[in-house]
């Protein structure tokens, strides 16, 4: 195993003489395992080793005997520790994590702060062979792509993984025949988690009915799914330089019929690699966002936008496709969202999230007289809904009138103020406005004895209530 290991890290170039290399050990099998390994293998590399723990305080005193173990160990092998007591739950809580996103933000945010102080190094962590597989199938599961499927890389910024090529159980075989102890985190025995749930339940299920080599045969696919990714992505920044007009810091401007003429796949990774290229990372982009910009610049519409997650927008101007961005202005803040139908529309920028669901009449109760909770007939919305403030020349049919009136004569009528009316958001179809929201829906779109299917939407401001 040692060999093993070895022979990756001097494959990808994993560790160098002169490295700090900080380990991440919990005090489990496969982290025990990789700090020994690290400890031996400096014979062979010279490099500065440092260990990093992370309490949870999740497991009381059990977590507190993890903390003292590693620390013990440290001692014996002379290696200088670093450990942080946090309070996982509380933070994922505050930060609307999971339990297992927490725990991955506080570590690697404490290992970043020690590898600051020690000026530069790596990240070196136990992720194994097994863990490969189990992140395949978590991301399949979940929905992914190529990218995705590709899994864990040996090298990413500043982690590195020594131990990605060696299975779980010769590291298990590494610890009994080295006489080396682990401490064992009951709770990754109990399936409460997803990862659990994959390697105590799915993958043994794999193993026992399909695939008894499940583990290398998923590693096998990381490996191709690298290496097609890798073509393509490389492949894409070729072109990409080929259609970009400029290139700047706040924005990235695009030759639209150039891009119009590429593959969707390489338009997808265009388009993604412009937003990371602006906001040093994809988060809160999902393939809905990529799909609503390619339908537009499809349009090609002068002066159509679409807002995006974390401060961004695509707009068009003529022959060109621009992403920048907001920039701050004394005008109106323009909103365009499309909103998810059985599910949740976070629209960021404005303080709010918008909540659907589709319910059949024979299973509709009508729950509450929530004025910001609000019932159509879904069979009647035509194509996709929105969120968007208001535009010149809206027109309305408020519930009640058989006649339609312009949306500025409905805010009169209503006594807005005249600065608070672009600041009230319009749920929309491609052709109509279904409600003007905190206010009146469509008398088009109520719900009548004819209704089948009944479209169940609930407005939540995070900031303020939306008039009084």
């Amino acid at each position: 195993m040692k060999n093993k290991v070895i022979n990756t890290i001097k494959k990808y170039k994993l560790i160098e003489k002169g490295d700090n290399v900080l380990v991440g050990v919990s005090g489990g099998p496969d982290s025990m395992a990789l700090l020994y390994i690290l400890y031996e293998i400096r014979d062979y590399i010279n490099f500065n080793l440092y260990v990093a723990h992370v309490n949870h305080g999740v497991r009381g005193k059990e977590a507190d005997r993890d903390e003292e173990f590693v620390k013990k160990v440290c001692s014996k092998l002379d290696i200088p520790f670093y450990s942080k007591k946090v309070d996982m739950e509380e933070f994922a809580k505050k930060n609307r994590l999971s339990q297992e996103e927490a725990g991955r933000k506080i570590r690697y945010s404490f290992f970043r702060e020690i590898i600051k102080k020690l000026g530069k190094g790596k990240i070196a962590v136990a992720h194994n062979k097994n863990d490969q597989a189990e992140t395949l199938l978590m991301r399949f599961i979940r929905g992914t792509g190529i990218d995705g499927l590709k899994g864990m890389d040996y090298i990413n910024g500043d982690i590195i993984r020594p131990l990605l090529d060696v299975e779980r159980k010769e590291i298990e075989s590494f610890l009994e025949n080295s006489g080396i102890k682990a401490r064992i985190d009951k709770t990754n025995l109990k399936p409460i988690y997803k990862r659990n749930k994959i390697r105590l339940e799915l993958i043994p299920y794999i193993r026992e009915n399909f695939n008894e080599n499940i583990i290398n045969t998923l590693f096998r696919t990381s490996t191709i799914m690298k290496v097609e990714s890798d073509f393509l992505e490389n492949y894409s920044k070729k072109i990409q330089n080929e259609v970009l007009k400029n290139k700047g810091k706040n924005e990235v401007s695009i030759d639209r019929d150039k891009f119009l003429e590429q593959h969707i796949a390489i338009k997808n990774r265009i388009l993604r690699n412009c937003i990371e290229n602006i906001k040093g990372n994809l988060k809160g982009i999902e393939e809905k966002h990529i799909s609503d910009m390619i339908t537009l610049i499809k349009e090609g519409s002068t002066g159509k936008r679409i807002d995006l997650p974390n401060n961004l927008i695509i707009r068009i101007s003529y022959d060109t496709i621009i992403i920048e961005k907001k920039k701050k202005s004394n005008k109106k803040k323009e909103l365009y969202y499309t909103v998810k139908i059985n599910g949740i529309t976070e629209v960021e920028d404005f303080g709010f999230e918008i909540s659907t669901k589709v319910l059949h009449k024979d299973d509709f109760k009508m729950e509450s007289k929530n004025k910001f909770i609000k019932y159509f007939d879904y069979d009647k919305i035509k194509d996709n809904l929105y969120i968007r403030n208001r535009k010149p020349g809206d027109i309305f049919k408020p519930l009640g009138m058989r006649g339609r009136k312009k949306l500025k004569d409905f805010f009169i009528d209503e006594k807005i103020p005249r600065e608070k009316r672009d600041l009230i958001p319009l749920l929309v179809d491609k052709e109509n406005i279904l409600w003007v929201i905190g206010y009146r829906i469509s008398e088009q779109y109520k719900i009548t004895n004819k209704t089948k299917r009944i479209l169940v939407v609930e407005y939540k401001n995070n900031k303020e209530e939306l008039h009084e």
